[in-house]
């Protein structure tokens, strides 16, 4: 590797000081201790090309690249354009290149900076590939544990786990020897948990000796390792139906919230969880004509391009594929129709044996109700109770068998049978007797409430009467000799009634209305006053009298200018206007 360029004088020159260790020299001045890295990095496959670059400062005359515990250097190199930084290159790396490297510069002032920080250079691609595995899958729930298992037939000491595109360095692993099927391997477990995002991504491993820690097999398979569980799950539904019959086309669908771009459907193996997660663009998986081998448990995921992350997996979906055996026959217990809360038996039959009957409802979109018979004599035979029986249970039902080796391999379907639910349930009736007591009990308030108001109008009516009366109706109160009055103020008066005749000019304001109507009952009351002395003696009369309160009353006296020159004044008379009912 030495540059065939470098002169004798510069051999000269870099002996005073490149063949000791520059660590040893003392210096006046501190120099700044340079930088190094391989080009691409610092894993290189055995064969390829690698280059290896130290920068230093511009006061750097040459450079040499030191190897693990040697104080000769590997190679010395001069910059070239007054540049900080030089290369060596390997044109094709061997295991003897891996190790660990060093490089420092000298100035032009005869002073050697110290060296840089330990460059760990790695062959790999020497021994064969161990394999990398998942337990229990490489599709792991955010949040749960996976086991990453490294094993190979070489007797290798320790395996090196790499995440491809990551950060972090190799992590490094014993080995320890197990038997596998009579063959004796060699095996590191590298456990995560708990699992998060950061985790997803694509991993292998590599072995090695002790003695050569720093020359690895070839990489493992790579090992893509999948979190689900991060978005919301989304849903899975089959077209035509789940209930398909050989040789017609099935889609399964996969729907999710908006900005999804990439789609997963898994088939249930058993109780082994998925190991992959293919994802695709459209959200609908056609699975083309059906034969009995697309009977199964289906799931799907949704998550984006890119992305090691998906969501939680769907409800299941079972595909049943039917018209692999002979039907069955379906009956109804006690019959067809049934009364609303009753109990009815559905009894699905068959001639062949099954071990295993399914019920289902045309329309409905749950799966058919299943039931494995315990008792494998003839005949056989499951009943689906239903108890009690509701107008949700009104429809066409069919029966299929199966056996519990292919439990999605369904017979030919049972003939349809359809059940009637008729009448109302017990607490509907109890509703409907509530609502009319309620309707009822309304109307009563209501007449109650308009009852009321009307007598409550009516006292206001009379209220308001003996407020402002009419002026056809008067009672005339005779205070000469007719009235008694108590200790406390108060004036029994004896009532007179009396009807006045309308009176012409009545038109007029209140005021003048108000006076013609005293000059009026003046003289009708002088009028019946005669009247009264010149009847029978023992002639009953009509006398009302009425309590009078003299704080409240407020006498009414005629107007001098009114009286009539030609008729004397009447003696003074105390009128109260009353309405008469």
């Amino acid at each position: 590797m030495g540059d065939n360029s470098m002169t004798w004088t510069l051999m000269a020159l870099l002996c005073l000081g490149l063949c000791w260790d520059p660590w040893d020299q003392v210096q006046a001045e501190v120099i700044p201790k340079p930088s190094i890295w391989a080009d691409p990095g610092p894993m290189v496959t055995m064969g390829s090309p690698m280059t290896i670059w130290c920068q230093g400062s511009q006061k750097a005359a040459a450079y040499g690249l030191y190897k693990t515990n040697v104080s000769v250097p590997w190679d010395i190199k001069l910059p070239q354009d007054s540049s900080k930084k030089i290369s060596f290159l390997f044109e094709s790396i061997s295991s003897q290149h891996a190790g660990l490297y060093e490089c420092a510069y000298y100035t032009t002032e005869n002073l050697w900076s110290e060296r840089s920080d330990p460059l760990f250079l790695v062959v790999t691609g020497v021994y064969g590939a161990p394999s990398l595995s998942a337990q229990p899958s490489p599709v792991v729930a955010s949040g749960g544990s996976v086991s990453l298992s490294c094993s190979s037939q070489d007797t290798l000491g320790t395996f090196h786990l790499l995440k491809e595109g990551g950060a972090d360095p190799p992590r490094p692993m014993d080995s320890e020897s197990r038997t596998h099927r009579g063959k004796q391997l060699a095996q590191a477990v590298f456990t995560v948990i708990p699992v998060s995002t950061s985790h997803g991504g694509t991993y292998r491993c590599y072995g090695s000796y002790n003695s050569t820690p720093y020359v690895w097999s070839h990489p493992s398979d790579p090992l893509r390792l999948q979190v689900t569980g991060v978005h919301r799950e989304p849903s899975l539904s089959a077209q035509p139906d789940s209930l398909v019959l050989p040789g017609d086309n099935l889609i399964l669908q996969c729907r999710s919230e908006a900005g999804f771009d990439r789609f997963a459907l898994t088939k249930d193996q058993g109780l082994t969880p998925p190991q992959h997660l293919d994802g695709q663009n459209s959200p609908d998986f056609s699975l083309g004509r059906v034969n009995h081998t697309h009977g199964g448990q289906y799931r799907c995921y949704s998550g984006h391009s890119l992305s090691y992350a998906w969501s939680a997996p769907s409800a299941p979906l079972d595909i049943l594929v039917i018209g692999m055996y002979r039907k069955p026959s379906l009956s109804i217990l006690p019959g067809p129709s049934a009364p609303w809360g009753a109990s009815v038996t559905l009894q699905c039959g068959s001639e062949i044996w099954f071990d295993t009957f399914h019920l289902h409802r045309e329309g409905s979109l749950d799966p058919p109700q299943h039931l494995r018979l315990q008792n494998m004599t003839a005949p056989f035979q499951a009943n689906f109770t239903i108890s009690p029986v509701t107008s949700a249970h009104n429809g066409t039902y069919r029966c299929y068998g199966s056996l519990s080796t292919s439990p999605y391999l369904l017979s030919h379907p049972s003939d349809p049978l359809e059940l009637l639910v008729s009448g109302l349930p017990w607490y509907l009736y109890v509703l409907i007797g509530v609502s009319v007591a309620l309707v009822l009990l309304l109307f009563l308030l209501l007449f109650l409430f308009l009852r009321h108001r009307r007598q409550s109008k009516g006292r206001t009516s009379a209220d308001a009467a003996m407020k402002d009366p009419q002026p056809g109706d008067s009672v005339e109160l005779d205070s000469q000799n007719r009235h008694y009055e108590d200790p406390q103020g108060v004036m029994y008066a004896q009532v007179n009634h009396s009807r006045s005749r309308p009176t012409q000019g009545m038109g007029t304001s209140p005021s003048s209305q108000s006076k013609e109507l005293l000059v009026t009952k003046g003289r009708q009351a002088e009028k019946d006053r005669q009247m009264d002395s010149q009847a029978a003696p023992d002639a009953p009369q009509d006398v009302t009298y009425a309590q009078l309160n003299h704080l409240a009353l407020r006498r009414e006296k005629s107007a001098p200018h009114f009286s009539p020159p030609e008729e004397p004044p009447d003696e003074p008379s105390v009128y109260a206007t009353l309405a008469i009912h």
